[in-house]
């Protein structure tokens, strides 16, 4: 039963990853990460499958080895991150518009303290 609900869970994560390609402020790198470590629990041919694709298998390998974020990872966070503070700024009322600020403050501080790989 609990390798089903990890085989359903990647497969899940990879889903809204995939559809995160397409929408901005969806991430769809850690989706992908999170649907590895679900497949590797449930899955192991998709869990190669994953390690061993061509856009995503070097993120999923460094995050598990050295816990690093890409710089182009960390870059495109931030700007994701200003994108949705300057939305929040020019369109939620108070308080609201605080949301996204705190989220970047929080998110953003702890992914640049993350090693590069």
């Amino acid at each position: 039963m609990k390798r089903h609900l990890f085989l359903v869970g990647g497969w899940t994560s990879l889903a809204v990853g995939a559809i995160g390609a397409f929408v901005p402020l969806l991430p769809t790198v850690p989706l992908v990460i999170l649907a590895a470590f679900c497949f590797a629990r449930s899955s192991p041919q998709l869990e190669a499958w994953l390690l061993s694709h061509p856009a995503f298998g070097h993120h999923i390998l460094a995050w598990r080895e050295k816990g690093a974020i890409s710089r182009k990872g960390k870059i495109a966070a931030s700007m994701a991150f200003a994108f949705s503070i300057v939305l929040a700024l020019l369109f939620a009322p108070w308080p609201w518009m605080m949301a996204p600020i705190i989220a970047a403050a929080v998110g953003g501080s702890w992914i640049w303290t993350r090693p590069e790989g």
